[in-house]
């Protein structure tokens, strides 16, 4: 998907909505820094298809995102994250998803 223009990280549960769920607490954290970035991502769990689903941050969104009981989600967030922090573009990581949950 292309990411789209003003896109946030409002919709994702705050970090105290967080601490029941330490272990994809830090997944979270990761895409509230790059919203842009993970919502240029399609999502590889088989939630495309779901009403309203638009991109890797629609798993992320809302209080009952589906990212905290999935493990594919924080997982795809968390190798775009440190991708990015290297240097990556938006294509090399969505290259490097494909190839790793594809």
């Amino acid at each position: 998907p292309k990411p789209r223009p003003g896109i946030t990280a409002a919709k994702l549960p705050t970090k105290e909505q967080l601490t029941k769920v330490p272990l994809v607490a830090d997944a979270f954290e990761e895409v509230r820094a790059i919203p842009q970035v993970i919502d240029g991502l399609r999502c590889h769990c088989g939630c495309a298809g779901l009403p309203g689903f638009y991109s890797l941050l629609t798993c992320f969104e809302g209080p009952d995102a589906m990212a905290l009981a999935c493990p594919i989600c924080p997982g795809e967030a968390r190798l775009a994250a440190r991708l990015h922090k290297g240097g990556s573009t938006l294509d090399e990581i969505r290259a490097a998803l494909d190839a790793r949950y594809g």
